[in-house]
């Protein structure tokens, strides 16, 4: 080892930039051989969920998300993987699953499909009823259980194949960097509410957004305010690997749901629901209703049930006690019927039965239907719209109602594409630097320098975006460009300054670093200026990029610059 490279190693900038970039090598955490498939987020009430499987935390580090190594000790190591397992599934069977945090135990769930015969039998129930007795004189409302005749459809269940266990995955992450909807694909929407709302209920707002995606079923998801330069109020939603039409339906409804009796509010979503069943034995395709032909369209109908508060289940009471009973199809009602609004608009109509009138029941079920050309068709549908049914009536209406402005939906494969374009252009502008630096110095010692901050820049940069949680996508990609770009920029005002008159003997190499610097500087708080603007034009779309600018040129201004100026000292004078 000569002098010169002793002196560098040993210069406490240089130290502080090795120090930089194993930090930011430990928060990246590469990994090339991460093998099997990470748990993207876990379905409710299913295969997966029943056997213990969670969901990991959004904000969770990527290289920390279980990954599923193997099925019934068959290897997973990538989504193809995956998915030819999955496909041999039948109802029924036990799957043993083993992640790199555990092993778990699940049994998959048939599908069925509900056939109404053209058939009627009798059935007798046990139904609990409430009258009024005299005891002791005094009249009190007393509960008995009395035999019932009823008259039911047979049905016929035919099992058509498997329910989805219930997870979704991706390919099993390589190092900590959190990719954005570019470059790993999903859902972007823009939302507008329609009235100016303060910092507190904008906070409640995000936070029942956040809910209601959660438990729709969404993971990896990302809601915030953003804003304009107007002064405009927006709401940014990123849901990776979710399908655009389901995240458009559930964020566009305030999801004000009520049931009214002759125009009088029985209950709503939200406070006055104290359960709703999301499990197979409660909810499901209607058995009494199933699937049917209506014109060209398969229609099935679907059912769960859900317990009232005491409040509305006696505001039920209360409604229906004078209320007269009718006979249709040999079946007892009330005069009124129930009726199911959505965000104002009627979704659905139900038939009070007689034996309900001035009761105050908590139990009650809610139905309604979904349509298809065919009936397998129909039967997702009708699940779809029951499951986002299901999730208005446990979290309730949103404060107000929000305006879609803009969606975007990029599918993974084309988010592969984005990466493996990225990281070629990348290499390239590499080598067309590395040329156009050899003709202009002709000096490989003082090339080789420049080349090697620009990379070390890169990499403490990309450990700022893994520390923070950063989403990278390609505004931040290109960002990342204009801070390597604008540092080797610097680096040559610094070479130029260091290398002029240097055989004079009035040359005085603190002076020359110090007019560079005032170059550099002036740079610096002129870009700073100018990326502060961004950070709110185009609805905080364009943050990525002002913020990756202004780190990258932070970390070569304070940690690289002053290092590559030592380097540069000692070579030349050498």
């Amino acid at each position: 080892m000569n002098y010169t490279t002793k002196k560098m190693l040993t210069n406490w900038r240089v130290i502080l930039v090795f120090i930089t970039l194993l930090l930011a090598v430990v928060a990246i955490s590469p990994n090339p051989y991460a093998d099997g498939v990470a748990i993207r987020s876990i379905t409710m009430n299913s295969s997966a969920s029943s056997a213990g499987i969670e969901s990991s935390k959004p904000t969770a580090a990527p290289m920390t998300r279980e990954r599923i190594i193997s099925m019934n000790n068959i290897p997973i190591h990538n989504m193809s993987d995956y998915y030819n397992f999955v496909d041999t599934l039948e109802p029924n069977r036990t799957i043993q699953i083993k992640t790199n945090k555990g092993m778990y135990q699940l049994v998959t769930q048939p599908l069925l499909k509900i056939t109404i015969l053209n058939e009627t039998e009798q059935k007798i129930i046990n139904e609990t009823i409430f009258v009024n007795e005299t005891i002791n004189g005094t009249v009190q409302l007393v509960e008995k259980i009395v035999e019932k005749t009823i008259i039911v459809n047979k049905t016929r269940s035919e099992i058509i194949g498997t329910e989805d266990l219930g997870l979704v995955v991706y390919d099993a992450p390589t190092t900590n960097l959190r990719k954005g909807l570019d470059l790993q694909g999903g859902t972007r929407v823009l939302l507008a509410p329609e009235e100016k709302l303060d910092s507190d209920n904008m906070d409640i707002l995000l936070e029942n957004m956040k809910y209601r995606l959660n438990v729709y079923g969404l993971s990896d998801v990302v809601v915030r305010e953003v804003g304009d330069l107007s002064g405009n109020q927006y709401i940014l939603v990123e849901i990776a690997g979710a399908n655009e039409q389901e995240v458009k339906d559930l964020m566009s409804k305030q999801g004000k749901f009520e049931a009214k009796i002759s125009n009088d509010t029985v209950f709503k979503g939200g406070g006055d629901i104290t359960h709703v069943c999301r499990t197979a034995q409660c909810s499901g395709i209607d058995p009494s209703s199933g699937c049917g032909m209506s014109g060209d369209l398969w229609v099935c109908r679907f059912m769960f049930s859900i317990s009232l508060s005491p409040e509305a289940a006696q505001k039920q009471a209360d409604l229906t006690r004078n209320l007269d009973v009718i006979t249709e199809n040999g079946e007892d009602y009330l005069t009124e019927k129930i009726y199911l609004y959505l965000d104002d608009e009627q979704v659905d109509e139900l038939n009070i039965g007689a034996d309900l009138k001035g009761r105050a029941v908590t139990d009650i079920a809610i139905s309604g239907s979904g349509s298809g050309q065919t009936e397998q068709e129909a039967i997702f549908n009708s699940l779809a719209n029951m499951k986002k049914l299901q999730t208005v009536l446990i979290t309730g209406s949103l404060p107000v109602k929000l305006n879609i402005i803009k969606t975007d939906n990029i599918s993974p494969s084309l988010g592969n594409e984005f990466v493996k374009s990225a990281l070629i252009m990348g290499l390239l502008s590499l080598v067309a630097v590395l040329l156009i630096l050899m003709i202009r110095y002709r000096k490989l010692k003082l090339v080789i320098p420049m080349i090697i901050t620009s990379i070390v820049e890169s990499v403490a940069l990309l450990g700022v975006a893994a520390v923070i949680g950063w989403n990278l996508d390609l505004a931040a990609i290109a960002g990342i460009i204009i801070a390597v770009g604008t540092g080797i920029n610097d680096q040559i005002v610094i070479t130029d300054e260091a290398l002029r008159g240097e055989k004079s003997e009035a040359y005085d190499w603190k002076k020359k670093i110090k007019n560079a610097f005032f170059i550099v500087m002036g740079s610096y708080f002129t870009m700073g200026v100018a990326m502060i603007p961004l950070m709110f034009a185009g609805a905080g779309l364009l943050k990525g990029f002002a913020l990756t600018t202004v780190i990258g040129f932070s970390i070569g201004v304070f940690i690289t610059r002053p290092a590559y100026a030592a380097i540069i000292e000692l070579l030349t004078k050498e």
